[in-house]
């Protein structure tokens, strides 16, 4: 008859083992606490600032048929950010990211809103996307690219977490 492989004494070894890791969290089981903000910075993304014009005006559209939106907030307390600019810029039908036509700022609403309509997106290089930017010197500069799911989609949502500069 085959003994089973565990008994009183390897019981009381595994158990002392196991403890031992829950404790010192080598099992990965007892991890410390740590803060996480919901509020991480926003990064540049690569290619964000092709074609970017520093000061670009304040404009009540670049024309119509696409909405660009977002909200900005500050980085850590998710606060609200009213007051701030933000310059869009895309190829449209009207011309590529360099056409003056085509770029334009905006200022946030006091929840932190923006929002531009302009002309339809167009694809360049490929891919349909939009050009976003903060590049004043209260918080750090982030250049955004946000790529369309598809050429035909009519709107598109960029959100900016800023840390202060």
């Amino acid at each position: 008859m085959n003994r089973p492989a565990f008994n009183r004494r390897s019981l009381l070894i595994g158990a002392g083992v196991s403890g031992a890791a829950l404790v010192t969290g080598t099992a990965g089981l007892l991890v410390p606490a740590q803060a996480k903000s919901e509020y991480a910075p926003t990064q540049t993304m690569r290619g964000g600032s092709n074609n970017y014009r520093p000061n670009a005006p304040l404009v009540a559209n670049l024309g119509t048929g696409f909405l660009m939106s977002g909200t900005v907030l500050r980085a850590g307390t998710g606060e609200p950010l009213s007051n701030v600019r933000i310059q869009i810029w895309a190829a449209t039908p009207r011309g590529g990211e360099r056409e003056p036509s085509n770029h334009g700022s905006v200022m946030t609403a006091a929840d932190g809103t923006y929002q531009l309509e302009m002309s339809q997106i167009v694809p360049h290089f490929g891919q349909p996307h939009g050009h976003l930017a903060y590049d004043d010197a209260e918080f750090e500069t982030v250049f955004l690219r946000p790529v369309m799911n598809s050429r035909t989609d009519t709107s598109l949502q960029a959100d900016f977490v800023l840390t202060p500069a």
